[in-house]
C-alpha cells in the first residue's frame, strides 16, 4: 500500500529525518520545504480551529440593539422606550419591528418650504426690453432714463409705446395726490413672458405699443436684465436716495384697477406675493419702477434671439468701460404657449 505525502515527502522520508524533524522541516535548517521559517507555512503548520465554548452567548452592545425584543420575562429598559414604542405585552416579533419604525421615522428629514425662496426678493431678475437700435442712446447717456426725465437730450430712435400709452402713464400717480406719475420712472417686466413683451411676439394687435413696434422684427429687440439687489445695493451706497426710489405694480402700471406699493415696506410685501408663484398671470403682468433713471452699468446681462445680433451687440459694447454679458436665449424671443382650461 502507497503510503500518501505528507508535504511532498513519503514516510519512509520521514523515519530518516529523525524525531526532531517532522511536519516538513528538513535535516540541514529550520525551513520547511516549501522555504519559510518553522511556523510560518501554513501547509505544514495550519493553525489550529477556534475552540467554541458552548452555551456562552455573546451580549450585544447597548448602541446596536435597538432591534432586540425586550424580554418578556421583565419590563423593557427605560432607555429603550420611546414615543410609540413596543407593548411589553405584545409578541416579541411585534415589539422588534415597532423600535425600527420609530427609528426609520425619526432619521425622516423634515420637508423644507420653498417659501423661504420666495422671500428672498434680492434674488428676483427685472428686464427691460429696448430696440437695439435705442442701445447707443443708452450708452451715450450711461442710464435708462424714465420717460419724464428733464435729461433727455434726444428721444429713442424706437419708440415702443403708443402716443395714447405714453399719455396715460404720465397721468397715472404712483402715490396718489400730489405724487410722482408713472412717466418719472423706468419701467421694467418682473418676467421674461411679460404680456406686453408676449404682444409684440404675437404680433396682435395691442394699443400700447408703437407702430414702429409693430413693424420690428422680433430679433432686433434686446433685453437688459439685471437683479432686485443689485439695484438696493446701489441705491444704499448713493449718497443722496430719494422717497419711494422703487416701486411695484400688480399690473400695467397705467391701468385704472393697477394697485402700487410705493413705500419700501408695501413694495417688499408685494412683489414676495408676486413671486409666490412665478407662473400666475399676476407677474406677467407687474411691473417694477425705478425712479428717474437706472445706470447701466447694474445691467448684468443683454438677453437677444441670435447669433447674428448678440454679434453686433458685442461691438456697440466693444469701446465701452462696462460690457455685460451678451447671451442668445431664444425661449425669450417665443410667444407663451396658452393652454386651454379644462
Amino acid at each position: 500500500m502507497t503510503v500518501p505525502l505528507i508535504c511532498g515527502l513519503q514516510a519512509s522520508d520521514l523515519k530518516s529525518v529523525g524525531a526532531t524533524h517532522t511536519k516538513g522541516f528538513s535535516s540541514l535548517s529550520d525551513e520547511c520545504i516549501h522555504g519559510l521559517e518553522g511556523g510560518l507555512c501554513a501547509s505544514c503548520f495550519p493553525k489550529a480551529a477556534p475552540e467554541i465554548v458552548p452555551g456562552v452567548a455573546t451580549r450585544a452592545s447597548r448602541s446596536k440593539s435597538t432591534g432586540r425584543a425586550p424580554s418578556l420575562r421583565s419590563s423593557p429598559s427605560p432607555r429603550t422606550v420611546t414615543l410609540g414604542g413596543p407593548n411589553p405585552t405584545l409578541s416579541a416579533k411585534t415589539a422588534t419591528a415597532k423600535p425600527a419604525t420609530a427609528k426609520a421615522a425619526s432619521t425622516v428629514k423634515p420637508v423644507r418650504s420653498t417659501k423661504s425662496s420666495h422671500d428672498n426678493v434680492g434674488e428676483q431678475r427685472i428686464y427691460h426690453v429696448t430696440h437695439i437700435r435705442n442701445l447707443a442712446g443708452i450708452l451715450n447717456s450711461g442710464r435708462l432714463l424714465a420717460d419724464a426725465s428733464d435729461a433727455w437730450t434726444a428721444r429713442p430712435v424706437v419708440d415702443l409705446s403708443s402716443a395714447p400709452q405714453r399719455a396715460a402713464r404720465r397721468a397715472a400717480l404712483v402715490a396718489g395726490d400730489d405724487s410722482a406719475s408713472v412717466a418719472c420712472y423706468v419701467p421694467f417686466f418682473l418676467s421674461p413672458n411679460a404680456r406686453l413683451w408676449d404682444s409684440l411676439l404675437t404680433e396682435s394687435n395691442d394699443p400700447r405699443l408703437s407702430p414702429e413696434a409693430h413693424r420690428s422684427p422680433t430679433y432686433d429687440f434686446v433685453i437688459l436684465v439685471s437683479t432686485v439687489k443689485k439695484l438696493l445695493d446701489a441705491q444704499a451706497g448713493a449718497e443722496e436716495t430719494v422717497a419711494a426710489s422703487v416701486a411695484v405694480a400688480n399690473g400695467d402700471a397705467a391701468g385704472a384697477l393697477t394697485r402700487f406699493g410705493s413705500a419700501p415696506e408695501t413694495a417688499d410685501r408685494m412683489l414676495r406675493s408676486l413671486r409666490a408663484d412665478q407662473e400666475s398671470q399676476k407677474i406677467r403682468e407687474a411691473e417694477l419702477l425705478v425712479t428717474e433713471s437706472f445706470p447701466f452699468e447694474l445691467v448684468t446681462l443683454v438677453g437677444v434671439a441670435n447669433d447674428k445680433v448678440r454679434d453686433a451687440v458685442r461691438s456697440i459694447f466693444a469701446a465701452e468701460a462696462h460690457k455685460p454679458k451678451v447671451v442668445v436665449y431664444p425661449p425669450w424671443f417665443h410667444a407663451v404657449e396658452e393652454t386651454a382650461a379644462p
